[in-house]
């Protein structure tokens, strides 16, 4: 069986179009569709257990985040394989047969990453999530036109808008970490699922559309604060000793760097919070580290291949198509 979990939090008008596309796909296997509702007051709960009897309706006394929502939805998942989505997209035919064949298809791969798409259909949001050397997440293709479908291709990591991951790796994992909340917490699984010697794929046919940002805002301070929090704990949890001290001078550049843009544009004092925050709970980050690192199966040498070098135009790039482009396509 096949899990599909779509956390949401006032989003019953994404659901509306994100709905009809999920249960009128088709898979080798059988599909249960999970809504967990992060205690939302749009009346999401009552539209579903009323106009969709077929999706399994979980309810959380409170806003757990998305890490939170997640691993509650996987916990009452029936299935072999778990998909998590997003409730602002709408997954085009095909997809989840495409993930599924795909991931089926390579027993050493872990997890099966989407083909992330605007709603323009044109313009690329996520073809698999990268990693630098200096610790930093980043969205293959983004903003770039879409192109040809092609074969499944290996990538550092499977963008959360729209995954699947076998449910035995999960569970080895301990599912998502809960205190990132949101952001970079598909960042953070993916490196600890590479860490265990589990690859991840790009599949290009499994196009999903995406207006994206929908629940905290594009830009936002929440959306900061979680990411340049959550940024630091990625790094430091999983980056092994010997090439955490080679990149750790550009590491604190990349970070500082960082701090200059956002200050720039008026979000200084977030990213200084973000930070302190991070130092604040570093003893507990580093016995996670210690514990990561004890069940690590591949030698840091391996990692670094699938490691990108340059990030000063990498960044700048997707920092000005974020800023430019993305309210002009994310929605149709």
């Amino acid at each position: 069986m096949i899990s599909v979990i779509i956390p949401t939090l006032n989003g019953r008008h994404h659901l509306e179009r994100c709905l009809p596309a999920v249960t009128a796909q088709t898979a080798d296997l059988p599909v249960e569709i999970i809504v967990v509702d992060n205690n939302s007051t749009d009346g999401t709960a009552a539209w579903i257990a009323q106009h969709w009897p077929i999706v399994r309706l979980l309810s959380l006394p409170k806003n757990a985040g998305y890490a939170g929502a997640c691993n509650a939805g996987a916990d009452a998942a029936r299935g072999s394989f778990l998909v998590f989505l997003n409730n602002d997209t709408e997954p085009q035919p095909g997809w989840l047969d495409a993930l599924h064949r795909a991931l089926a298809g390579q027993p050493g791969a872990g997890l099966a990453g989407s083909h992330v798409v605007y709603f323009d259909g044109r313009t690329v949001d996520s073809a698999g999530d990268g990693y630098l050397r200096c610790g930093g997440g980043f969205k293959h293709q983004h903003g770039e036109p879409r192109t040809a479908d092609g074969p499944p291709m290996e990538v550092f990591g499977a963008c959360g808008a729209a995954m699947m991951i076998r449910r035995s790796l999960f569970e080895q994992l301990g599912g998502f970490d809960e205190d990132f909340f949101l952001v970079y917490e598909d960042v953070d699984l993916s490196y600890r699922a590479r860490l265990r010697g589990a690859t991840c794929l790009f599949v290009p046919r499994a196009v999903v559309l995406h207006v994206g940002s929908s629940s905290m805002g594009r830009g936002s301070a929440l959306a900061i604060f979680h990411g340049q929090r959550n940024l630091e704990w990625t790094y430091i949890k999983n980056t092994p000793g010997s090439l955490l001290w080679r990149t750790l001078a550009s590491h604190c550049a990349y970070s500082l760097a960082g701090g200059m843009g956002y200050s720039l544009r008026g979000h200084g004092l977030t990213w200084l919070r973000a930070k302190l925050a991070a130092v604040r709970e570093l003893w507990r980050v580093l016995d996670q580290r210690r514990a990561i690192q004890a069940s690590r199966r591949i030698h840091w040498r391996e990692l670094e291949p699938v490691l990108e070098a340059g990030w000063i135009t990498r960044k700048r790039r997707e920092k000005r198509f974020a800023l430019r482009d993305t309210n002009r396509i994310r929605v149709r």
